[in-house]
């Protein structure tokens, strides 16, 4: 049975609030952090930046969000902003609303103990890599019983680097909830660091590396071992939070497609116009400059003549409304 909070993120129900770009760790060659997010302290709500904390609120209403993931940079490292989050979103949500935190610090008890009382749910932990196999007498392995004292679930997060057995015996010790294996990827923001390691993509593949699901030969037997590929990342988490957005604030004559996006038309026409055609009010709207319509019936007037052009456009659902194609008609 996998995390409640890697159930949320199946279901694309849980918003991901970025809410500090610094953090200490200086070896991890394979961060995927993008020059925007890196050495920040801008707070974004998935793809929104946050002004206020009504935007926190807004995002996680545009997507009926079932929970949060806080993230970073080190969320630890910014404990006031982090611990204020996490109480705005239980207040506004209730506490059925599931959080969890990655960090790469253990951080201590008295951060436990915030976090906790805060709201925090779940804590993944994420040591440094010339750490691995070596963590067990260390702070390491202490805060992982101090984090379920103060009444989080503590479990592993990692990046499908290499197998290590010393991860599944803290399952077995009961001191790790579980440990979850992200498959090892190359990205924008770590693609020249990761080449210079050695590092190759996989046959086909525009993110996964060469080699990271051998993991699974070691460590993915456990029943506590949970890995999540990129191509699930992409065809479940993100598009399911997409289908969720677009659901949420889909209009009337809005069609969504299986990818989450939006689809209408797009014509310069003027109301009165569509009101001489006898176009419903319900399958129309004015803008400034044009109006948004059905695109089917766009599609239908323009080539029976009635209306000189227009477009098709498919966008996002996300705030700022990023078009993925324009098709003209004419």
């Amino acid at each position: 049975m996998i995390s409640k909070g890697c159930e949320q993120c199946a279901k694309g129900g849980k918003m991901v609030l970025f809410v500090y770009g610094y953090c200490d760790q200086r070896d991890c060659f394979y961060c995927p952090l993008g020059e925007n997010r890196k050495n920040v302290t801008d707070v974004y709500a998935n793809e929104r930046k946050v002004e206020s904390d009504e935007d926190v609120i807004a995002e996680a209403n545009r997507m009926d969000a079932l929970g949060t993931s806080i993230t970073g940079g080190e969320p630890q490292e910014a404990m006031a902003k982090t611990t204020r989050y996490l109480r705005l979103l239980k207040d506004e949500f209730g506490e059925d609303h599931h959080t969890h935190l990655y960090t790469g610090i253990t951080g201590g008890r008295e951060n436990m103990r915030r976090l906790s009382e805060a709201g925090l749910d779940e804590i993944r932990f994420h040591p440094p890599l010339d750490l691995w196999g070596d963590m067990h007498g260390t702070e390491w392995e202490d805060i992982l019983y101090v984090a379920r004292e103060e009444g989080l679930t503590p479990a592993f997060e990692i990046p499908g680097i290499r197998a290590e057995e010393e991860f599944l015996k803290f399952l077995d010790e009961g001191a790790a909830e579980f440990c979850n294996v992200n498959e090892f990827e190359m990205s924008q923001g770590n693609f020249r660091r990761m080449q210079e390691k050695g590092y190759e993509l996989q046959d086909g593949h525009m993110s996964a590396v060469e080699g990271s699901k051998e993991i699974l030969d070691v460590m993915g037997d456990h029943e506590r071992v949970y890995f999540c590929t990129s191509v699930f990342k992409d065809a479940a988490q993100h598009r399911n939070r997409m289908k969720r957005m677009a659901r949420n604030i889909r209009r009337e004559f809005d069609e969504v497609t299986d990818d989450g996006t939006i689809v209408y038309g797009k014509t310069w026409e003027t109301e009165e116009r569509l009101e001489a055609l006898g176009v419903p009010e319900k399958f129309y709207t004015v803008k400034s400059d044009h109006v948004e319509l059905a695109w089917w019936l766009l599609e239908e007037m323009v080539e029976e003549g009635d209306v000189e052009k227009g477009e098709i456009v498919e966008q996002y659902p996300t705030v700022d409304g990023q078009v993925v194609e324009r098709t003209p008609l004419a």
